[in-house]
């Protein structure tokens, strides 16, 4: 029995539609090339499941079919692809895009005012309602390959949408659009003349792999009105509109760079053009062809890895499409990479699982990071202001691959950038700090920790400061585990200068630093041991420091425990770890120091220092940007102190 629903889209799927509606978009063709990439996709789909399942296999050609009617005002695009269940139809194309419609708001309210750039629109998923920027009512009929029931969605993009049954004589999807009046203000086009038709298709989707064919039925009654059968019109009805080679098996010197890059935007619905194209065509044992893209900007979601590894490479083997987001072709710190690989060798009906176990997949994931690898290097060589756009948007996921790629773990190195005490507003590479190190330096010196900004107030850097000696400065998140696992730069080791103990006087002959370091522990070794049993549940040692200058204490974590941002993230992971002590460090030089002292050798109890002590770990917090454990006591304790200092 045949029954139609009526639903509400969700909130923030309404003030999609509204924008669409209303369009701040002045290139509005692009609603056409949406929805044949939307085609190519469930062509694509078919056609790879299909390999296992032959039933599911199209009965006719595979094709793309545009029909135009300029009496009726509509134009539809039918597709004979894998199509949608009424689940599917409801899940896919009700939502808009689900968790995509928050960020694409989002995104676009960061947007300048009056920018009308239409980038966001495919890289968020909601690529389909872009029909509404030219149509004031949309169908969709769709049957999924296997079944026979059909589905049937309308919406004029008011707010809700109708769900019904319907009947398709074949599996497939058609999208009618009932389009609005042309109108040249709003940069609103005749979209049921021919000839505009060619021309989108072939500015944005001459590349697709299957034909798209186009029908007006304007000329079509004209030519048999006519009675003349070899109307050229009648004859182009069957003609593809585009040329349908992979671009990836066409000559460079054949291909435009505005080709390659309209490829890139129909496969990946970004609207940018790439940042940067890798292309290489690999012969011997193994033999396949890849074409990659780095986007110009990240999307949204790439820094959750799970969720950015949806996307990825596309697999073709001997040009027939296998499947999309195929994981196994590169390691997760390339997640942002977008293309596809074409392969001689593969067999045909490879499964996901398969995959993973597969040498000549293995040989090929090397490959292709390779050639990244090779062709980056390229770019921060010869276009150093192209590559640090790189950096910003996708180092702190590159360097995930300094702790998870061995083999590759030098070259990585090489392509880090980092911001340094030195390096003002841009990173640098390490081989520039290097060059700049001091004579005789024997390690590279590093600080991690939340943010840029905490990092250079680090009481850490004030004797590196004093000393001119260069500190990297280390705030991204896979920061904290590279440098467990990266042991040195050339024939340089890394060194924390938050971590275990220091010093920086090199110059001084051993036994001079050994008197001198006796001799301040002697001075203050009964201050230190109260303060150490004082602050016995927050602290694991007291002890002189040699990195301060200028402050009175800092907080240093002990050679083999975890830091505090470690243990922080290892936490947001579900993994629960127990708190670790770090060990205070006072400055034996300070004035404030000396001061303690005299109060220690007058009253040398618990009680008399207990302020001191809770009021110097909670200043070393302070400093380093740390949460401090109970701030309405420190704030106690410090207006104790200046009562105490001006004799309250």
């Amino acid at each position: 029995m045949s029954h139609s629903e009526t639903f509400e889209f969700k909130t923030e799927a309404r003030q999609i539609l509204e924008l669409m509606v209303h369009s701040v978009y002045s290139n509005k063709e692009i609603f056409l090339r949406e929805l044949i990439s939307n085609s190519s996709d469930a062509l694509d789909k078919r056609r790879y499941e299909s390999i296992s399942q032959p039933e599911l296999a199209a009965p006719s050609e595979p094709e793309i079919r545009i029909i135009l009617d300029p009496e009726a005002k509509t134009l539809t695009l039918s597709d004979n692809g894998i199509g949608m269940s009424r689940e599917e139809v409801h899940q896919f194309i009700g939502t808009i895009a689900r968790s995509g419609a928050r960020e694409f708001l989002k995104a676009l309210q960061e947007k300048k005012e009056g920018d009308g750039s239409p980038d966001l629109i495919g890289q968020f998923g909601v690529g389909f309602y872009s029909a509404f920027m030219v149509a004031d009512r949309v169908e969709l009929i769709t049957r999924r390959a296997g079944t026979d029931e059909a589905t049937r969605w309308e919406s004029s993009g008011q707010g809700e949408y109708i769900l019904g049954d319907a009947t398709l004589e074949e599996a497939g999807t058609t999208v009618i659009l009932h389009l609005k009046e042309a109108d040249q203000e709003d940069a609103l086009q005749d979209y049921t003349n021919a000839w505009e038709i060619r021309r989108i298709v072939k500015k944005y989707s001459d590349f697709v792999s299957y034909p798209i064919r186009l029908t007006d039925l304007k000329a079509a009654e004209e030519d048999e009105a006519k009675d003349d059968e070899e109307s050229d019109d009648t004859d182009a009805a069957d003609e593809p509109l585009n040329s349908m080679k992979a671009i990836w098996l066409r000559n460079r010197d054949e291909v435009t760079d505005e080709e390659y890059n309209e490829f890139y935007k129909h496969l990946t619905r970004d609207w940018n053009d790439p940042l940067l194209r890798v292309q290489a065509k690999i012969e011997g044992t193994l033999e396949y062809r890849i074409l990659l893209y780095i986007p110009e900007r990240m999307p949204y979601d790439l820094l959750y890895a799970q969720q950015a590894l949806q996307h990825g490479l596309h697999l073709y083997i001997k040009r027939i499409f296998i499947m999309d987001n195929c994981q196994d072709l590169l390691p997760p710190y390339f997640r942002f990479v977008r293309g596809v690989v074409d392969s001689e060798d593969l067999p045909l009906n490879i499964s996901r699982e398969l995959l993973q176990e597969n040498r000549l997949v293995q040989r090929m994931n090397k490959g292709i990071v390779a050639k990244l690898l090779q062709e980056l290097q390229h770019l921060q060589e010869k276009e150093p202001e192209k590559y640090q756009q790189f950096w910003q948007h996708y180092g702190a996921i590159l360097k995930e691959g300094l702790a998870m790629d061995a083999d590759n773990q030098a070259a990585l190195l090489d392509l880090s950038l980092f911001h340094t005490t030195r390096s003002g507003d841009e990173p640098c590479s390490l081989k520039d700090y290097v060059g700049r190190m001091q004579e005789g330096q024997k390690v590279i010196y590093y600080l991690s920790g939340e943010s840029l900004d905490s990092l250079k107030a680090s009481p850490h850097l004030e004797a590196f400061r004093a000393k001119d000696i260069e500190v990297l400065l280390l705030s991204d998140g896979a920061d904290e585990f590279w440098t467990h696992h990266a042991d040195k730069y050339q024939d340089f080791e890394f060194k924390s200068i938050g971590r275990g103990a220091l010093n920086l006087d090199e110059e001084k002959k051993e036994d001079e630093e050994d008197s001198d370091t006796e001799n301040k522990e002697d001075k203050y070794k009964g201050l230190f041991s109260v303060f150490a049993e004082i602050l016995t549940d927050q602290v694991k040692e007291v002890r002189p420091s040699s990195r301060l200058v200028d402050s009175v204490a800092c907080l240093v974590v002990d050679e083999a425990d975890l830091s505090p941002q470690l243990e922080k993230m290892m936490k947001m992971m579900g993994q629960q770890m127990p708190p670790t002590k770090r060990i205070l460090e006072i400055n034996p030089d300070h004035a404030v120091t000396a001061a303690l002292l005299k109060h220690f050798e007058a009253d040398p109890s618990r009680e008399a220092m207990g302020l001191f002590a809770e009021t110097l770990y909670g200043l070393a917090l302070l400093a380093e940007g740390s949460d401090v454990d109970n701030p309405a006591a420190l704030s106690k304790n410090i207006g104790a102190l200046l009562a105490k200092a001006l004799g309250m």
